[in-house]
């Protein structure tokens, strides 16, 4: 009724909802073509769904966002990457918020697919152990050089190697904190200046919490925001670098390298003086916390 009496309806959240799946089918096999944006929570009848979606009735996609439900569903999603690719063409936002996926096998000699050249969003953030890999990273983005926003908080098995092959050159923000993981994988200590030479003149939003890199690799890594193309300053208003081992020295020069920065967390540094191990919220706090690093004595 809805996709007959709706003529332009574009957008469905279905989110916590007990909406049956063949409904959900019928009415995009309907209504798909103009529809632009879909949130779904993962469930037994995701499936169903998602199989619309690869079958080409939404090829106008532009949002799509699948996330846990209160009851975690401890069966992993298995998601054709190459074939949403194809299904969802103009797709340029793309959630898998907190969910237990795997990527159905490339097989070989099997072409990588046609990318999300529109993709401006990809959010892969999860709580848990999740089997995001670089490989499974550059089938997804392979194609995507727009790229802006890019969330991958939980997600350890990725490194910096992987992330500095991505195609995108203007990426904004940068999540890859790791919060509590139950992962057990050995972080690495070294590449963060992969990250920081490639996007400096871009990102606005920087998490490395939780992050194994060592006094010495963050040091280099922070050091690009000294110097920015053309002499301009660094665009970074957000940094996140709980729990890590940045020194007082470093804080200091990006601070003064970046006089738009207006929050950062630097509670559980280990390296840090005691009373500055804290988030810093507004140019005034942050400001505060360099005056503090110039007069402090160093740590023993």
């Amino acid at each position: 009724m809805l996709a007959k009496a709706c003529c332009q309806l574009h957008s469905l959240d279905l989110q916590h909802s007990m909406v049956e799946s063949t409904a959900v089918v019928s009415f995009l096999e309907e209504a798909g073509s103009r529809m632009r944006k879909l949130w779904l929570t993962y469930s037994s009848q995701t499936t169903a769904i998602l199989g619309a979606l690869l079958g080409s009735c939404c090829p106008q996609l532009q949002v799509l966002e699948v996330s846990s439900g209160i009851n975690r569903n401890s069966i992993p999603l298995q998601l054709p990457v190459e074939a949403l690719q194809k299904g969802c063409p103009q797709l340029q936002v793309l959630r898998l918020l907190n969910l237990m996926w795997l990527p159905k096998p490339l097989g070989r000699g099997v072409a990588p697919g046609p990318g999300f050249p529109s993709l401006e969003e990809l959010c892969l953030a999860s709580s848990t152990c999740n089997f995001v890999s670089n490989e499974v990273l550059g089938r997804l983005l392979h194609g995507s050089p727009n790229l802006r926003l890019l969330d991958l908080r939980g997600c350890a098995r990725i490194t910096p190697a992987g992330l500095q092959d991505l195609p995108c050159r203007e990426l904004e923000q940068l999540h890859l904190g790791l919060y509590g993981t139950s992962d057990r994988l050995t972080l690495a200590k070294e590449g963060s200046p992969l990250l920081t030479q490639k996007w400096c003149h871009t990102l606005r939003e920087l998490d490395l919490s939780g992050q194994g890199f060592s006094e010495r690799d963050l040091e280099q890594a922070l050091a690009a925001f000294l110097s920015t193309p053309g002499g301009s300053h660094p665009a970074l208003c957000s940094l996140n670098l709980r729990g890590t081992r940045v020194t007082p020295s470093t804080v200091s020069s990006v601070i003064s390298s970046c006089p738009g920065l207006l929050y950062l967390n630097l509670e559980s540094c280990r390296c840090l003086p005691r009373g500055l191990k804290r988030a810093y919220r507004g140019l005034e706090e942050v400001q505060w916390c360099l005056e503090q690093l110039l007069t402090s004595p160093l740590p023993s």
